[in-house]
């Protein structure tokens, strides 16, 4: 049976699901260690906004950080993104199979025309629209 509750992919891609978070692991991808400040530098918010995204990374996995003395440093951990990526590929295979096999099928034979049909309906009597009369006017609202 195929287990569906993975908490640490729900966890990663919820991390990877917002814009500031995938930009901060852009950041940490081009550098080994960064401080948290230097990190920050670049974005249009407060460092403790920042750091709710880093705690989010963190929690997630993609993210470690360690202290020396007063600075904060982040580092880029790439394992879990690993697994999301396992995952995906899953469903890359199987949507690619999925491609191929109805390329071979359109590829196999061409459609044949459709026969042009004797009659437009089984019926040979003529259907005629009935008309209805027009019901009463309703009451009249005064204001």
């Amino acid at each position: 049976m195929v287990d569906y509750r993975r908490p640490d992919l729900d966890r990663t891609f919820a991390a990877l699901a917002d814009p500031t978070r995938r930009a901060l692991l852009a950041r940490l991808s081009e550098t080994d260690a960064i401080s948290v400040s230097e990190l920050a530098k670049p974005f249009t918010m407060s460092l403790p906004a920042v750091m709710k995204h880093l705690d989010v990374l963190s929690d997630a996995g993609l993210v470690s950080r360690t202290k020396a003395g007063r600075t904060v440093s982040c580092r880029l951990c790439a394992e879990p993104m690993e697994r999301a990526n396992e995952w995906l590929n899953r469903y890359q295979r199987f949507w690619a199979e999925k491609l191929d096999q109805l390329a071979a099928f359109l590829e196999e034979e061409p459609c044949p025309p459709p026969q042009p049909s004797r009659q437009a309906s089984p019926s040979s009597a003529v259907s005629t629209r009935v008309r209805r009369k027009s019901s009463k006017p309703g009451p009249i609202r005064k204001k």
